[in-house]
């Protein structure tokens, strides 16, 4: 695959993973203008093959083997390599000239890689800095490597440490929303992202109880059916309640940090910032009113509202 065709073609492949697969992700960044919405397109086509290999059903050991080989195309397309550059794969043609389009920082692709490796290895989480980790390689990372493909109001103004880090915060408060509002699925897969000191806090386990996803599962019938019953803290809430208020209010904290790189982007890609962040919000928001339901099945804003944020957010409202 080689050519100005090959590479359009390579784009539309892209966007055609990102409109099937982004379910909010697609919203904000339809508001970018076209070599800025292919090339956010080419990023989310690499970072969804990376996390289908862990979401997966494949032995932990060949899940390890593609992400590898996945690492090594990144690391040749990084280096300029152009053979895979111009080889067969459509998504890595279209990530590299988004590449030299853009000039995307080196390592940070390779990041959400070593992210997915925790997810495979069952790396678990004692203390929510360990968590900050994690979403910092999985989506903070994908926020560093989007940085450049947005627009800046001022070209100085996005780089350097300052909009790297309020892209990476981003990137944390969005990851946390996804962890909120998959708690049950990922508890039936057999992970558990909540730190397990959240969770002692709370009484969702015990003291010195396990911190697994059956126990994990197990607290949560009982959380869900124990209608009524008093919080740790005294305040009259449930249990389940009391974590969530808790995990939300931290979550929109890390929202309200990365949201301070809007300023810093020109008109467009700001909007797209605010449509995504707004569209995560508002289903952090659904999660606090409603935990129960939260955790009884995955929880989502209907197509109607998602376009009302994202056109509020051209107006420059937050949705």
């Amino acid at each position: 695959m080689s050519g100005p065709g090959a590479i359009e073609e390579a784009y539309r492949h892209c966007e055609s993973i990102t409109r099937a697969r982004a379910a909010n992700f697609y919203y904000g960044i339809r508001l970018l203008p076209h070599d800025r919405r292919r090339g956010m397109c080419a990023v989310y086509a690499f970072a969804r093959r990376v996390d289908d290999i862990g979401d997966g059903t494949l032995q932990a050991a060949e899940k390890l083997s593609r992400l590898d080989a996945e690492a090594r195309a990144l690391a040749e397309l990084e280096a300029g390599d152009e053979q895979a550059l111009g080889g067969s794969d459509p998504v890595i043609v279209a990530l590299g000239d988004t590449y030299q389009r853009f000039t995307l920082p080196a390592g940070a692709l390779a990041e959400l890689i070593e992210g997915v490796r925790m997810d495979v290895t069952g790396v678990s989480y004692e203390h929510f800095d360990e968590l900050v980790l994690y979403c910092r390689r999985v989506a903070g990372a994908i926020g560093r490597v989007c940085l450049p493909i947005f627009g800046a109001r001022d070209e100085a103004s996005t780089e350097g440490s300052k909009a790297e880090a309020l892209a990476d915060d981003l990137g944390v408060a969005m990851q946390l929303t996804n962890i909120l509002r998959d708690v049950r699925e990922d508890a039936e897969n057999g992970r558990v992202y909540l730190p397990a000191e959240d969770l002692r806090r709370f009484g969702l386990i015990a003291e010195h109880e396990e911190r697994s996803a059956p126990a994990l599962l197990a607290s949560l019938a009982r959380g869900v059916a124990a209608a009524g019953a008093p919080a740790a803290d005294g305040e009259g809430i449930r249990p389940l309640d009391a974590l969530v208020r808790f995990e939300v209010e931290r979550a929109h904290q890390w929202f309200q940090r990365g949201m301070e790189l809007a300023p810093l982007l020109d008109r467009r890609s700001a909007a797209c910032l605010r449509a995504m962040a707004g569209i995560y919000r508002r289903l952090l928001n659904r999660i606090q009113a409603h935990p129960e339901r939260a955790l009884a099945e995955r929880m989502s804003l209907p197509v109607s509202e998602k376009l009302w944020v994202a056109a509020s957010s051209m107006l420059g409202g937050s949705g």
